[in-house]
């Protein structure tokens, strides 16, 4: 499958789940791309890991102190470690600055699946002029 084929997947997931039910506007769209970037920002400010994963088991042994343990997505991880038995953070809901820009590009291709844009052709295109493009692109400083 390409990306492409991808967004369009991606929308059909979207409709099927009620997200273009009202129809949103390409400005909803955009402020909604803009609220996963601020939430990946969030989770950078935070000091979370790039991919991390609530572990409830961990929770509960912890809920009197009110700590919730963040479970990095390695196997080594000391949460994983600690609860082999009972925290697979494989099937819960990644969580951290990855899975916000995930979510991000997901809101992205579902657009593009909506719109019908050849994705994967323009970011082709686009990458291939960017590389002709001077030294920051004449001078800009970000």
């Amino acid at each position: 499958m390409n990306l492409t084929e991808f967004a369009k997947e991606v929308h059909e997931n979207a409709v099927t789940h009620g997200w273009w039910d009202d129809k949103p506007s390409f400005g909803d769209v955009i402020a909604l791309c803009h609220s996963e970037l601020s939430e990946a920002l969030e989770e950078y400010r935070k000091g979370h890991p790039l991919e991390w994963f609530e572990c409830y088991d961990c929770y509960a042994e912890n809920a009197l102190e009110g700590i919730i343990t963040i479970c990095g997505s390695e196997e080594t991880s000391e949460c994983a470690q600690k609860n082999a038995l009972h925290c697979d953070y494989r099937s819960k809901k990644p969580e951290g600055i990855a899975a916000e820009l995930a979510d991000c590009i997901l809101r992205i291709l579902d657009y593009c699946g909506k719109a019908g844009i050849d994705i994967e052709d323009i970011i082709t295109r686009k990458h291939e002029y960017n590389k002709t493009r001077p030294y920051r692109h004449g001078g800009k400083v970000l």
